[in-house]
């Protein structure tokens, strides 16, 4: 009998433990601040999110000037000079969700590498920029701070930078720590580029949790169509591409020295799309000639927010394939391509998440979710990593099941695939024009604009050390914006 207690009591202490562990599973919610300047249904205010659904919120972006933080748009983020005030109004979601911490964000691909590189290796500049980020932290009133340096020894970094990067987490910490900060950093995810950016045991020290960017494995500018964020490793991927997928990503950062309660596995609400070279060759690895045609909201070629993607799959006149290979889900339509995740795919990361035991899983970002409830629930990707990380109530509509096509696939060859019905012309934005002379003015990877043109180059490395160049004409109506780095609407005069 006695025995029968205690084996009865373990089993409550390992459900309540279970229940702990649960609870205890971070969400960390980035948001694009730049959201608000978005069209139509895409416009995104601070007031649409739900802070319940986030342990964390993440406020993009901060620049670096020097050894300071510098505000990047006062109009939206401050209350001065009639402003916007989105400082105060994201840290005020804290009083609907008193449990949610809220930070602020530094960097960012279009910031660089190259001035924190510089800040980073002078000692002194590293100890007064940990000072003026606990200023800045304090006058706004947020909770912590994520450094986003992007990357450290790369994009025209130095090999020191490795340890510097580690010297200047040291500095934030000991600051942090006497006012009771949170410091987390976002972090590439593949060994391919981890490697070379991080010493990955000592980072872990000094940082509260790791938010891993366990997306943009593929995109356009590759010659092929790949999935944005494959979970596994596919038998035709080879080289490089067995490491380019979410799980062996997070059993590198393991195997390194990261602790797996501070592992955030990053998972995008968002697609990558490409323009086909040829129709009927669809599949994953089909030859392409550039990025995907700009969505209505997001305004990026090559790129997707789910709530354009769900929109699009609406029509039911997309072609969707679910690869159970890769676990993710790609579609089709005429040359357009685009590799995304939905619940489904987001509900098989959340669960290796938690098989994992990771710390809990972040998203890039808030915006792109279908966060008006257009196609079905609000909110439906994050409120399934709620589900499954933290407890809470299953996505109960039938987003993912939207113009799907019978079966699933994980043939990777290019066979011929029956001809989709042609794009809406007065629905779908043009698609970006393909230029065949490059300018040779790529010195690093990235978009870059080309002078007295609405066009850009988007650079991508050969794996020599040198360069590929795809130039592209934004859509009509768009020209290149260089402090974003996306195609944006033409300034009026």
């Amino acid at each position: 009998m006695r025995f029968l207690a205690i084996l009865l009591a373990a089993c409550v202490a390992a459900a309540y433990g279970s229940a702990i562990s649960n609870q205890e599973k971070k969400i960390v919610c980035y948001f694009g601040s730049w959201a608000v300047y978005r069209p139509g249904r895409g416009k995104f205010d601070i007031k649409y999110i739900d802070p319940t659904l986030c342990t964390h919120l993440i406020y993009t972006f901060t620049g670096l000037n020097g050894d300071t933080v510098k505000v990047l748009d006062a109009w939206q983020d401050l209350p001065d000079n009639w402003g916007k005030d989105g400082f105060g109004r994201f840290n005020a979601l804290r009083e609907i969700s008193p449990s949610t911490k809220t930070l602020i964000a530094i960097g960012g691909w279009n910031e660089g590498s190259t001035k924190y590189s510089k800040m980073a290796s002078d000692p002194a500049a590293r100890e007064r920029f940990a000072d003026n980020v606990v200023k800045f932290i304090k006058k706004w009133n947020f909770d912590g701070f994520d450094l986003d340096w992007e990357y450290p020894n790369q994009r025209g970094g130095s090999p020191s930078d490795i340890e510097n990067h580690v010297e200047l987490l040291k500095a934030l910490r000991t600051r942090f720590d006497k006012e009771g900060l949170i410091l987390s950093a976002a972090v590439a995810a593949a060994e391919s580029s981890a490697s070379k950016s991080y010493k990955i045991s000592e980072v872990s020290k000094y940082l509260d949790f790791i938010n891993l960017m366990a997306y943009d494995f593929h995109g356009a500018w590759e010659s092929q169509t790949g999935i944005n964020a494959p979970l596994r490793v596919a038998a035709a991927d080879s080289g490089d591409y067995r490491g380019w997928n979410v799980e062996s990503s997070v059993n590198y950062w393991l195997k390194q020295g990261a602790p797996k309660e501070k592992l955030i596995l990053g998972v995008p609400l968002y697609g990558r799309a490409f323009t086909l070279s040829n129709p009927k060759q669809n599949k994953i690895g089909a030859p392409t000639r550039g990025p995907g045609a700009a969505g209505p909201y997001t305004r990026e070629a090559g790129m997707l927010g789910y709530n354009e993607i769900c929109k699009m799959l609406q029509k039911r006149d997309w072609n969707v394939i679910y690869d159970e290979e890769r676990c993710a889900p790609y579609a089709y339509k005429d040359q357009q391509w685009v590799g995304f995740d939905n619940i489904k795919s987001i509900r098989e990361k959340a669960q290796l998440a938690k098989k994992m035991d990771l710390g809990g899983a972040m998203i890039w970002s808030v915006e792109t979710d279908d966060f008006h409830g257009d196609c079905g629930e609000k909110y439906p990707l994050l409120k399934t990593l709620n589900a499954v990380l933290r407890g809470g109530k299953e996505v109960s509509n039938t987003e993912d099941i939207i113009g799907l096509a019978e079966g699933s696939s994980n043939n990777n060859d290019d066979s011929t695939a029956s001809d989709s019905t042609l794009v809406n012309q007065s629905d779908a934005p043009a698609s970006p024009v393909i230029q065949p002379t490059p300018t040779g003015k790529c010195s690093g990877v990235g978009n870059m604009a080309i002078e007295g043109s609405c066009d850009f180059s988007m650079c991508s490395s050969d794996g020599q050390g040198g360069f590929n160049e795809h130039v592209v004409q934004c859509a009509e109506g768009l020209c290149f914006n260089p402090n974003l780095g996306i195609c944006d609407w033409k300034k009026s005069n």
